[in-house]
């Protein structure tokens, strides 16, 4: 009886939660003060082309309910001032809403719970006897094992284009001190660097350095912003060296070249470090293999010396 209501209470806590999702929220001017805070620090700025609207066109209906479902929790996300901390940050470098992170997380947990439930219908149908409790105990589990996934996954992928955007920046500084040796001002060096290729980095850089100009701020404000957002210590530390540089009239071009020589070291450091711990993991694997082969060979011997 207790197993039942313990059952009972947690599918309807379920089903309300998610008729508060998908139910119309109540607007207010708290309310919409938070989902023009939320669009500005969440959502990105993204021109439809003719191919994505036309593939648009052709979802399917399960696509459309998850979009839903991500616009529910990102208004959600922004009445309730949910802020996320270092998620903020790898979804804004990652161009993903935290509406699309909260909904992959719902839909992972709730796929992982029914998963044991059906697990244990199949067992039952082919002549297994196990007690309910246990895929009610399994399915709880892998619900907060699926709850949990989307975050390592995300945090992983993060932090490998985290990497990738620091070596893009060592790169653009590189092309900053280029251009200001061939005579360009500061404001031009930034914008002509980020302008020389297409990678996401650079589009991102070049991004924030427009629309330093539509909003009337200085262009290392909006590298110190855009470093904030996507949490790239490296911009922030440049933002700083621009600033003195402006304020003081700084030799620019040396610094610069200095910074990007220290982030190539850093960065063959670490790829150093990297390779080291693929060696060693590898020689731990072939020590692993030589001794099971050994204890394969000799096995036979050992064991008809015991018996003698």
């Amino acid at each position: 009886m207790f197993l039942a209501l313990m059952c009972g209470a947690v599918a309807g806590a379920g089903l309300y939660l998610v008729t508060r999702v998908f139910a119309r929220p109540r607007t207010g001017v708290g309310t919409m003060l938070a989902r023009i805070d939320s669009g500005s620090r969440s959502m990105s700025t993204h021109t439809i082309t003719a191919h994505e609207l036309a593939e648009g066109g052709q979802q399917d209906r399960v696509q459309t309910m998850f979009a839903k479902l991500a616009d529910r929790f990102e208004v959600l996300a922004a009445d309730r001032g949910w802020q996320l901390g270092r998620q903020r940050q790898d979804l804004a470098l990652m161009s993903r809403t935290v509406g699309f992170h909260l909904a992959s997380k719902a839909v992972t947990a709730v796929g992982l719970f029914l998963l044991a439930p059906v697990v244990w219908s199949i067992l039952t149908l082919g002549g297994a006897h196990v007690p309910p409790v246990v895929p009610a105990f399994v399915g709880l589990i892998f619900a907060l094992v699926g709850f949990l996934l989307p975050d390592v996954v995300l945090r992983s992928e993060a932090g490998e284009r985290r990497r990738d955007f620091r070596r893009s920046v060592g790169v653009f500084l590189d092309l900053v001190a280029m251009n200001l040796a061939g005579g360009r001002g500061l404001p031009e060096a930034l914008l002509a660097a980020a302008s020389v290729g297409d990678h996401w980095s650079m589009v991102r850089i070049r991004s924030a350095l427009a629309n330093a100009r539509l909003y009337g701020t200085t262009p290392w404000v909006a590298l110190g912003d855009l470093g904030k957002a996507l949490g790239v210590e490296e911009l922030e530390e440049l933002s700083g060296a621009l600033l003195l540089a402006a304020d003081d009239g700084a030799k620019i071009r040396s610094s610069l070249s200095a910074r990007a020589a220290t982030l190539r070291r850093r960065e063959l450091t670490q790829a150093e470090g990297e390779e080291g711990e693929k060696s060693q993991s590898m020689l731990v694997a072939q020590m692993l293999i030589s001794t099971a082969f050994m204890i394969f060979l000799g096995f036979p011997a050992v064991s008809q010396l015991l018996k003698a």
